[in-house]
């Protein structure tokens, strides 16, 4: 029996290996900072023996409500991904499974690889419709890179979308090729209706040194990215300080700003009622944008979520909150669950990859909707 993780986004700590029904294991920090909780391994030689692996500190993680009601994921192939048998004591994390395969895979969600990030890249220029540019370079000189959708002329409205400002919110990528695949098409009537009066901007990852990594939520630095959009540096944040710059050319009318939510299972959004700038304008824009992603998708939902901040209470620091009110525009976090999605669940896949992707391709609906309202 043998667990590995030494590839692409893999992360664990081997405690004991000694026999099959207990198997123990820890979840490994960020590189350079305390969160944890991404895990993803390669499990070898258990063909047919009924394994448990026990995370035994899952109880000191970064979000310990993340694993009540969770249940992890398999795969064969990396692939196709599944939900595997799990349950939490409120100390340990207990997976138990009998693998059908001498090789198999256990990740916290389904992963999205930096050669999967660049096929995405390589695909979106190769529709004809989409430039790549360079922003720059992460702390480990891994590319920024800006997909831009559109006729970039100066009456065109400017969509922003970024995603993966935490590594290990994969879903978040999974969404953007959702998007990008209709956004992308020639016969998707709601495509050419958005680029004939918009030009899209987006960030397929904000964070590939995390990405690739292993991190849950920091960059190789250790900086969360999504709490330096005040301030960032070339130093410790070069991601941020090189989209932000690029914003700040182009202007903004709407932003979207995609993640994963370890508690809460639910997709949802977070908006801007706290920054200094917030007015019934953009209150209104914000109903809108949700009463047509309601319509949308069935996965979406507005009764659970974030408290909403008091006046003048909002983290200009998080991207949403800088980008609304330095702009003056439509600005939500977009929050997808690592667990099942509550309000329509799947015993056997829970919220994947796939869902995620769908979800993309339902966001330009309310994208549409609100395009008369963003000036």
């Amino acid at each position: 029996m043998k667990i590995s993780s030494n590839f692409d986004a893999g992360s664990i700590e081997i405690a004991s290996l000694e026999r099959f029904d207990d198997i123990q294991l820890n979840i490994r920090k960020d590189n350079a900072s305390d969160f944890a909780q991404w895990f993803y391994f390669r499990l070898q030689g258990a063909a047919y023996q009924y394994c448990q692996m026990k995370f035994l500190n899952a109880g000191q993680s970064a979000y310990p409500a993340g694993w009540q009601d969770y249940q992890a994921m398999a795969s064969y192939d990396r692939v196709n991904w599944f939900r595997v048998p799990t349950h939490y004591d409120g100390q340990v994390m207990i997976i138990e499974h009998t693998p059908l395969a001498n090789s198999i895979y256990y990740a916290y969600f389904e992963p999205y690889s930096n050669e999967q990030h660049l096929n995405l890249i390589g695909q979106a220029q190769g529709s004809g419709l989409c430039q790549v540019t360079d922003l720059g370079s992460s702390v480990q000189s891994r590319d920024i890179n800006l997909l831009t959708i559109g006729h970039e002329v100066e009456s065109d409205l400017k969509v922003w979308i970024i995603a993966r400002q935490h590594p290990g919110e994969t879903m978040a990528e999974w969404l953007i090729e959702g998007l990008l695949s209709r956004l992308l098409d020639p016969q998707d009537p709601t495509s050419r209706a958005l680029l004939d009066r918009a030009t899209f901007y987006i960030v397929p990852n904000m964070n590939p040194d995390g990405s690739i990594l292993g991190n849950l939520r920091t960059n190789a630095a250790g900086a969360n990215l999504n709490r330096e959009w005040l301030n960032p540096t070339a130093e410790r944040s070069p991601e941020v300080l090189a989209v932000r710059n690029k914003m700040h050319e182009t202007g903004v009318d709407l932003f979207l700003d995609i993640h994963g939510d370890e508690a809460l299972p639910y997709v949802f959004v977070a908006g801007n009622e706290g920054i200094p700038n917030y007015s019934p304008r953009l209150a209104e824009l914000e109903e809108n944008f949700k009463h047509h992603l309601l319509l949308a998708s069935p996965d979406f939902q507005d009764e659970h979520g974030y408290a909403k901040k008091e006046a003048g209470q909002a983290d200009l620091s998080m991207a949403t909150a800088y980008v609304g009110n330095q702009f003056d525009c439509l600005a939500y976090t977009l929050e997808m669950p690592f667990k099942d999605n509550a309000n329509l669940p799947d015993d056997d896949y829970g919220w994947n990859g796939q869902r995620s992707l769908r979800l993309g391709e339902a966001l330009l609906t309310p994208i549409y909707a609100v395009l008369n309202q963003l000036r």
